[in-house]
């Protein structure tokens, strides 16, 4: 088994905790999160031949996957955990 380039995990190991958090806290991060894996599948599986793909697909989901990303990644680093209350 291939290990698939560009896995988030991988392009942003700082934030796998928040990556984690959101994904089950944030219904629009998670269905972004899902659509990333989905074009990254589909670009892997098109670069491997598994599923061949003519060059301008490819350079589209190329680009997809960067939009993604890009959103994704702005959603990291502008992340602020809730504020636990103060116990009394």
């Amino acid at each position: 088994m291939s290990n698939t380039p560009h896995e988030l995990a991988a392009e942003f190991p700082e934030y796998v905790a928040q990556m984690r958090h959101l994904k089950e806290t944030d219904g629009h991060f998670a269905r972004l999160y899902v659509r990333y894996h989905e074009v990254n599948g589909k670009i892997h599986r098109a670069e491997t031949d598994i599923e061949p793909a003519d060059d301008v697909t490819i350079v589209d989901l190329r680009k997809q996957r960067m939009q993604l990303k890009d959103e994704l990644y702005g959603m990291l680093v502008h992340y602020e955990p809730e504020a636990e209350p103060l116990s009394e």
